[in-house]
């Protein structure tokens, strides 16, 4: 067991170790000047020359006017593509790199124009003077990027190569409108320009002669028994929950061969299996598939053009093979648990060939397709129809319209247009940590209540693994795009040792003055954000140094920071001896100055921070907007079984307090949520609860929320005698249950901003109990609830008082009080209404 553990230790060491060498080398040739005239091309991560890249190339490579450029291509193995490498080993200005090498590095960093049909790594920023051109690989029949359920998260690294391109290749308008603007949600933040000219890959489908005899010849070599017989070609696309972890369905599409093979006539023709791009080294690893498995450094498109029919299932493949008007046969017997899942555009009963479900109606459709040469007349007229919606612009010449583009600038020749741009004015929300807090929710709140009819909304976040912040993501509102940071800073070992000594030694201020920590910080933003501009730029967490220098650096914006708390009184804040959060906010304090708005989260709160911060900002900056909540989650939350989201969900156990809390017996109950810490002051409750206990045995006290303090509030609980009365629930998935069936909210904070537990018990209707911090006039709404002083004795009196009848909950109007604070964040934010 020690030795494993020393082995995944130094595997770690090693992995880190080559990560930093990697950083140092993009680092450093990042420094270096951009090489004119040099073009990399990148397909699949450098699963050979392929796609629309290999397009482009060969293109130029045949431009008499081009012949200046110098070529680079990445793959990810030189010698497992070793034929393609021979195929230019004469022509020296053709060079090929290994995908991560310090040669790939280099050739990122300084070369003049990138193509690339997928994504560059998290660490690419395209530089200035560099030209990208993202083409991707297909018109989709699959639902891509938002348009997929949960399919947000997914999108990280591609909505950050797409905001930085310079040209996104659409295949036709519905390609740019449905994936690009829509799926991608780039209407309104992409800056760059979409050629609608067609794919440049499906000019490689249209072959000659000795093109059709060059393409028989390579399946010949590659040990694949043609002769003279018509190719079917069977191209399934990936299957599985990811893209990073398909499927090993290698069988089944082996099996699905030797069924289809079985029904035709095998002296005539021959089905040949082409795998997408992620499964192949699967599939090439199987020697039972030699002879039918079409070698992926062989372009996809020369394929379709060699082949007759093809047969396919869910793949953007069918879309270039429709401007062959060559037959297509559809094979989806998963069709109804793919589009419940993953979801289509376009329903099965609109696409342009015979739909199968089972093998025995596919041998079916297929036997009469080769007999009649086409497809039946139903077929035949969506055929037409996607072929004039989808092939317009594939005449063939595609390649040369985007190289006049693209190298020569010829734009207005063409079409070639920007996404359709919003009038709405654009809101970019740094949410914070996305853990499950106070601040998380107020975020999520604020964007499920801000207009989406009025305006483009962004939000920012460091992409996580922890299962908490991934269901935070979730919940985020659809309308807002998402923009999770993945990577991390570029720059030397030398830049980053002076931002972190910045920092340190209380100079991040600075991070705008040196000309080297402004480049680090500017590369960083365009890394994050390419070319995106924002009308209003908000760091609503306000605690965190990092986040607040880098949103100072966007393009010219009006700039607001969140200030959720006393945030004097927070950094001063003692936990088990250490002020942890002195050196952090005291940084962000010094970067006021350079934000225009500074946001407290109710009046009462502004006036205390503008006071005791007087220091870092002019009192004019400080504003407030109060926060929103989400009263119609709460609603709903609030009136599930608390049994069952209280239930564990390894063992089954509902815990025994539930049955307590929700037992029809004559036991008060006051509860209180919140972060088991000192602010929060859970002590003096238990404390004050323990005297009214002692006068009113039938009362309970129910605490929600973990934290640091929970050992030293086991401690109190059991040193006054209250173990069976007093519960400390831990977290919960679902508070707002716990809250529903108590009686009494109660606060006893030494220090709040507007605590949101207080506006979804107003929500829910409980009346409110809360010691006199020094905002609370303005985090509980006139005329409700109950204010009592910050001690021990205060605190039990208010609990006596709600058990004597006197504090009432009132008729809370939550939608009153939203538009009112929405509208108000509107003022805090400069965009008044």
């Amino acid at each position: 067991m020690r030795r494993a553990m020393n082995l995944t230790r130094v595997m770690r060491l090693a992995s880190r170790a080559k990560r930093f060498a990697q950083s140092q080398l993009h680092a450093h040739w990042r420094g270096e000047p951009i090489r004119q005239g040099t073009v990399l091309y990148e397909s699949f991560s450098g699963n050979g020359v392929l796609c629309n890249p290999e397009a482009i190339f060969r293109q130029l490579l045949a431009t008499p006017d081009m012949g200046q450029l110098n070529h680079i291509w990445v793959l990810s193995d030189l010698k497992q593509y070793g034929r393609t490498v021979a195929e230019f080993s004469g022509a020296p200005n053709v060079t090929f790199v290994r995908h991560g090498s310090p040669s790939y590095h280099r050739a990122l960093a300084t070369s003049e124009f990138l193509v690339n049909n997928s994504t560059f790594p998290p660490q690419f920023s395209k530089r200035p003077g560099q030209t990208y051109l993202n083409t991707w690989h297909g018109t989709p029949l699959k639902r891509m990027g938002y348009d997929i359920d949960g399919g947000a998260r997914g999108t990280a690294n591609i909505v950050r190569n797409f905001v930085a391109a310079d040209y996104l290749l659409a295949a036709n308008p519905f390609m740019a409108e449905q994936m690009y603007e829509k799926g991608y949600k780039l209407s309104g933040i992409f800056t760059g320009l979409i050629i609608e000219e067609g794919y440049p890959r499906i000019d490689r489908q249209a072959l000659d002669g000795a093109g059709v005899f060059a393409g028989r010849a390579r399946l010949t070599d590659a040990g694949i028994p043609l002769g003279d017989r018509t190719i079917v070609l069977y191209a399934p696309t990936w299957k599985g929950a990811s893209f990073a972890r398909p499927n090993d369905d290698i069988d089944q599409l082996l099996d699905h061969v030797a069924r289809i093979t079985a029904r035709i006539d095998t002296s005539k023709y021959v089905v040949l299996l082409k795998t997408h791009q992620i499964v192949h080294a699967r599939a090439a690893s199987r020697p039972d598939l030699t002879r039918l498995l079409v070698p992926n450094d062989m372009p996809t498109n020369v394929v379709l053009g060699l082949a007759g029919v093809l047969i396919t299932d869910y793949s953007s493949i069918f879309f270039d093979f429709l401007c062959t008007g060559r037959p297509i046969v559809f094979f989806a017997p998963d069709l109804d648990e793919y589009e419940g899942t993953r979801g289509l555009y376009f329903a099965p009963e609109n696409w342009p060939g015979p739909v199968c479900r089972t093998m025995e109606e596919l041998t079916i459709e297929l036997a009469r397709t080769l007999l009649t040469g086409g497809l039946p007349a139903e077929s035949a007229a969506r055929y037409r129809a996607a072929q004039l919606e989808f092939c317009g612009r594939n005449d063939g010449g595609a390649s040369a319209r985007i190289v006049d583009i693209v190298f020569r600038g010829n734009v207005g020749a063409h079409h070639v247009r920007s996404v359709a741009s919003s009038a709405h004015r654009s809101i970019l929300v740094y949410l914070g940590g996305m853990q499950p807090n106070g601040i998380t929710t107020s975020a999520l709140n604020l964007l499920n209540n801000i207009d989406h009819t009025r305006f483009d909304v962004s939000a920012f976040f460091a992409q996580s693994a922890v299962p908490a912040a991934i269901a935070n993501q979730n919940a985020i509102h659809p309308a807002v795009r998402q923009f999770a940071r993945v990577g991390g800073m570029n720059g030397s070992a030398r830049d980053q040792l002076a931002r972190r000594l910045h920092y340190y030694f209380g100079r991040i201020s600075q991070h705008q003055g040196q000309a080297t920590q402004k480049r680090l910080w500017d590369d960083e933003w365009a890394r994050c954000f390419g070319d995106s501009r924002f009308d209003y730029v908000i760091d609503f967490s306000g605690y965190g140094p990092f986040w607040s220098a880098l949103l100072l650096h966007s393009p010219e914006a009006i700039r607001s920071i969140w200030l959720h708390n006393d945030l004097a009184s927070d950094a001063h804040r003692t936990v088990r001896g250490r002020k942890r959060m002195l050196r952090s906010l005291t940084q962000n304090f010094t970067l006021y100055e350079q934000y225009d708005h500074l946001v407290s989260v109710s009046q009462s709160l502004s006036q205390i921070n503008s006071r005791k911060l007087a220091h870092y900002a002019e009192p004019a900056k400080f504003t407030f907007a109060p926060n929103t909540a989400n009263a119609t989650h709460v609603l709903v939350a609030g009136a599930q079984d608390l049994r069952e989201t209280a239930r564990d969900t390894l063992t089954g156990i509902t815990p025994a307090w539930v049955d307590d809390i929700l037992a029809d017996d004559d036991i008060t109950t006051f509860v209180s949520v919140g972060r088991l810490s000192p602010e929060k002051n859970q002590a003096r409750l238990i404390r004050a609860f323990g005297l009214v206990h002692a006068q009113t045995p039938a009362t309970r006290l129910v605490l929600v929320g973990e934290g640091v303090l929970r050992g030293a509030l086991e401690a109190l609980i059991k040193k006054l005698g209250l173990e069976g009365a007093v519960t400390l629930t831990g977290v919960q998935q679902n508070p707002y249950a716990i809250l529903a069936a108590s009686d009494c909210f109660v606060l006893s904070s030494d220090y709040e901003g507007q605590p949101m537990v207080i506006l979804e018990a107003l929500v829910l209707g409980l009346p409110i109990v809360t010691v006199d911090f020094e905002s609370v006039q303005n985090a509980l709404p006139i005329g409700f609830g109950l204010v009592v002083p910050q001690t021990d004795a205060g605190l039990a009196a208010g609990l006596r008082t709600f058990l004597s009848g006197q504090v009432r909950s009132g008729a809370f109007d939550h939608g009153a009080y939203t538009r009112l604070a929405v509208d108000q964040f509107y003022r805090a934010i400069g965009a008044e209404t």
